[in-house]
């Protein structure tokens, strides 16, 4: 015997060329517990393989079954290898696995066994699933006859799959952001991915919301729930105090725990299986069966539901609430909702499509109509479209999102919803710095204006940034003036200051007169305003407006579309504006967008002289004479030519505006270049922290300017 045991070479590793009882094996080791990959050498290269946990012949019958009751859920699948091996790591849900032991009699290792298979083929990526869970695996081709894979040490290596096996889109995608969106008392988990295959799809990022899985008969029990919620009287819902979404909650939890309740039980009942084994457990010869209780996140995925369809937007509730995006697009029945990020998110794409659609026309026009309900427009066959703003409780309450929405009446394919929202935290000067959208030279002049109650537009088409810069630079506006914004564009508007009004055009605000610009211009020379500001000037009646305050010598900050100073002109002239006016306008600023960055592209002033002029533009028998006080150099990412102090003609308007030599306001703008550079040095990017800064400084500046050296020592 021991000759014999001696005749037996010792164990040795599956890549050790002595290893008699594997001698092709050149890698094996387990990516999860009972999945074993193998890699083996062949004539061709090399083989890849991966071995699931073996299942015994009732063991797939229990499969089998698992299978057929998820047939009609709606299962959502990860949409990156990053995805997969979070899922395969969580395991299945609570509700998942109640489901599995109700339709399974096995030992607890036979059903881990089951699991695993059903998490793989249902909520996994398939076949696919043991390569996702391999970190060696790099890259995956399927060029050839079946799909290979590249791993760290081996490639290619051949796989027993087809060359395009399903959800291989998946495995090749990358993911770029993932976070949560909260809606009410839920996190909904959103992801950015982009995927590695062509000729699939124009689109290669984008952008899926991470909804709550549906078992079959999930559907039912919602729209069954929503039903009994709409049949709740009134007294109901307001009797006891309670707001809307308090009620719709409670009573969403009652009556699904109710259903779940009863259909969990009939369930049990039903089966033969389950009456004998609790009655052998009684003897104790028998483990008991599963309880009838249901699992509580299914209770809450329900009431999720409940909650979007009634206090939400529909499909819309979580793009419309998430802070990452910038314009969300629902552009017709049955396609694709697209979204545009914003901030650093927009790097990875200008548009993204989603996985939301809006396949149920009713259910479209259903949701539009409410939109508009909510800002108190009603849409009808007379009225089929409307502009409203919406301001959901979920959000910070400064912030605006307009929609533009639309019944089938004028739009071919079904309704259409389009979305802008603003920003949850406004930016600062020392924002748009760290992003190099703008120079501390341009800053400080802009910083001039606003105090010195000056004239300045933001000029450039929809999306390039104007109402950004606009806000961004309101700080500036001593925090004992009196700035009022007016007409519809008023919303946008941030006014840190106590003494700031803001007022609107909006229809339905007065139900027996419409509000008119007039009857706005009227009242806003009764508040005696120091600046006014008149945001989206770009109808006849704001720039007749905009006309009447620079008659009144007010400061005037606004926003109009129109691209260069040429188009400007001609577009503020064939509204109304006499090109003589157009000399009152002390800066324009034009912003840029390109390939997802914002900038200023350009500034410009307007001046009486034409000596001092570098072009003019004739208009209608009236001269407008311009110069370009800073400009981004073309090509450049950051370099701006900026004409120097001496050059800029707004500062000899402003000293005999204010009685002072020109070298005092030259001084004045030096340091507060100066102030601007430090600022951004110290990181000075709150709203509300700069704000008071700078009324700190107009106050008491020799005691601020002593405080914030001594920040800066410390």
């Amino acid at each position: 015997m021991l000759q014999q045991a001696d005749a037996v070479p010792a164990p040795a590793p599956p890549d050790s060329p002595d290893a008699w009882y594997a001698p092709d094996v050149r890698a094996q080791y387990e990516v999860h517990p009972g999945t074993v990959v193998t890699v083996s050498e062949t004539d061709g290269g090399f083989a890849y393989d991966a071995r699931r946990p073996v299942l015994g012949a009732s063991d797939e019958t229990a499969l089998d079954r698992v299978r057929d009751y998820f047939a009609d859920a709606q299962l959502s699948r990860p949409r990156t290898r990053e995805g997969t091996r979070e899922r395969v790591a969580d395991g299945l849900a609570e509700k998942h696995r109640q489901v599995v032991a109700r339709l399974t009699d096995c030992s607890r290792a036979a059903r881990r066994r089951v699991e695993f298979h059903a998490l793989c083929e249902l909520r996994g990526l398939g076949d696919l699933t043991p390569l996702a869970l391999d970190d060696d695996v790099e890259v995956a081709d399927a060029t050839s006859d079946c799909l290979a894979v590249h791993t760290s040490e081996y490639a290619p290596a051949r796989t027993d799959l087809p060359a395009d096996p399903p959800h291989l889109d998946r495995f090749l995608s990358e993911r770029l952001a993932r976070y949560t969106v909260p809606f009410r008392d839920f996190e909904i988990p959103v992801v950015v991915y982009r995927e590695r295959v062509l000729g699939r799809d124009a689109f290669d990022t984008k952008y899926a919301v991470r909804e709550p899985d549906r078992l079959p008969g999930d559907d039912e029990l919602v729209a069954e729930c929503k039903d009994r919620i709409w049949e709740a009287s009134v007294s109901d819902v307001l009797g006891d105090g309670r707001d809307r979404t308090e009620f719709v909650a409670e009573r969403a939890r009652t009556l699904l725990s109710r259903r779940l309740t009863v259909r969990n039980t009939r369930a049990w009942l039903d089966a033969t299986r389950h009456r004998v084994r609790a009655a052998l457990a009684e003897y104790g010869l028998a483990v008991p069966p599963v309880g009838w209780r249901f699992s509580d996140d299914r209770l809450e995925d329900l009431t999720y539901y409940v909650l979007r369809d009634f206090v939400g937007d529909g499909e819309l509730t979580v793009p419309i609430r998430d802070p990452h995006l910038e314009d969300v697009e629902a552009n017709r029945l049955g396609e694709r909702v697209k979204v545009v990020p914003r901030g650093s998110l927009r790097a990875h794409g200008e548009r993204l499509p989603t996985n939301l659609v809006l396949d149920d026309e009713q259910r479209f026009v259903n949701l539009v109509t409410q939109l508009a309900a909510r800002d108190g427009v009603e849409l009808n066959a007379s009225n089929p479209s409307a502009k409203v703003n919406l301001e959901p409780a979920e959000v910070t309450d400064d912030v605006t999102i307009r929609c533009a929405v639309a019944l089938p009446a004028i739009s071919e394919d079904g309704p259409h919803v389009s979305i802008r929202k603003q920003a949850a935290d406004a930016l600062t000067p020392v924002d748009l710095l760290e992003r190099d959208s703008i120079t501390p030279e341009v800053v400080a002049l802009l910083w001039m204006v606003y105090e010195h109650h000056g004239v300045v537009l933001y000029s450039g088409p929809t999306g390039v940034g104007k109402t950004t810069l606009m806000n961004a630079h309101m700080p500036f506006v001593p925090f004992d003036d009196r700035p009022i914004s007016i007409d519809e564009g008023s919303r946008e508007v941030r006014l840190p200051h106590e003494t700031g009004v803001s007022l609107t055009t909006r229809d339905h605000e007065r139900e027996f007169k419409r509000v008119s610009m007039a009857d706005l211009m009227t009242e806003t020379n009764y508040l005696n305003p120091d600046v006014e500001v008149i945001a989206e000037i770009n109808t006849r009646e704001s720039f007749e407006s905009f006309a009447q305050v620079l008659n009144t010598g007010h400061g005037v900050v606004g926003t109009t579309h129109a691209e260069d100073v040429e188009t400007l002109v001609n577009r503020a002239v064939e509204q109304g504006v006499p090109a003589y006016l157009l000399r009152e306008v002390d800066l324009v600023v034009f912003p840029r967008h390109v390939n997802g960055d914002r900038y200023v592209g350009e500034v410009v002033e307007f001046v009486n002289d034409p000596d001092d002029a570098t072009e003019t533009i004739e208009k209608d028998g009236g001269a407008v004479h311009y110069r370009r006080v800073a400009e981004r150099e073309p090509g450049s990412e950051s370099d701006y030519s900026f004409r120097g102090v001496a050059d800029v003609r707004f500062f000899d308007a402003l000293a005999a505006r204010t009685d002072r030599p020109v070298e005092d306001v030259h001084d004045e703008f030096a340091q507060k270049r100066r102030y601007v550079e430090y600022l951004h040095r110290e990181g000075v990017d709150d709203f509300d922290e700069l704000f008071g800064l700078l009324s700190d400084l107009r106050t008491d500046e020799a005691a601020t300017v002593e405080r914030l050296q001594r920040r800066a020592g410390e």
